[in-house]
């Protein structure tokens, strides 16, 4: 009741309504923005891109999914116009190689790798696929989702997905043996 409530305020421009969303949503989104951009200043930026955005598109909003949702979505695409601005992600592969797998949805690592080891894997991930991994695993999007997201054919999708994880696994399996850094 809450929500919907202060969104139909927003969509009257009632400022303080929209002071309201931004902090029951800030910090979350800020978490969000962080997984993606690595660095607070460009965090916070990206942030406040995405509220603007948002309380200018807010007649969009039509209540399918949560405002939470929506609004997540808003913030990673922000998110991946920074890193595509900073040549941090690269959307240039070539798809005619990539071969649509299916999906491997093992994900199973030794129970002796912490879940820190793992953050730092995937921190470590070349943008094209952190992106990807993140979206999957952390974000909860689908193949589709993230395709639409990243403009970039499922198959894309897919096979950045299963090269990211290949690449953890070998850097996790690495660095579990002693032989990563």
């Amino acid at each position: 009741m809450f929500q919907s409530n202060v969104v139909e305020k927003c969509k009257a421009n009632d400022r303080s309504a929209q002071v309201q969303l931004y902090r029951k949503y800030c910090e979350g989104m800020y978490i969000v923005a962080m997984r993606f951009v690595k660095d607070a200043d460009d965090a916070e930026d990206v942030l406040q891109e995405a509220f603007i955005k948002a309380f200018q598109k807010i007649d969009q909003f039509k209540g399918d999914v949560t405002f939470g949702a929506w609004l997540k979505r808003i913030v990673i695409n922000k998110c991946i116009d920074f890193l595509k601005s900073k040549k941090e992600y690269l959307v240039s592969l070539d798809e005619g190689y990539m071969q649509n797998k299916d999906d491997d949805e093992n994900w199973n690592i030794e129970a002796t790798i912490t879940i820190d080891e793992v953050k730092k894997a995937i921190d470590n991930l070349q943008a094209t696929y952190r992106c990807v991994v993140l979206m999957y695993l952390i974000e909860g999007y689908d193949h589709q989702e993230i395709a639409q997201v990243l403009n970039i054919s499922e198959t894309a999708c897919r096979t950045r997905l299963l090269r990211g994880k290949a690449i953890l696994k070998e850097v996790l399996k690495a660095n579990r043996y002693g032989t990563g850094s």
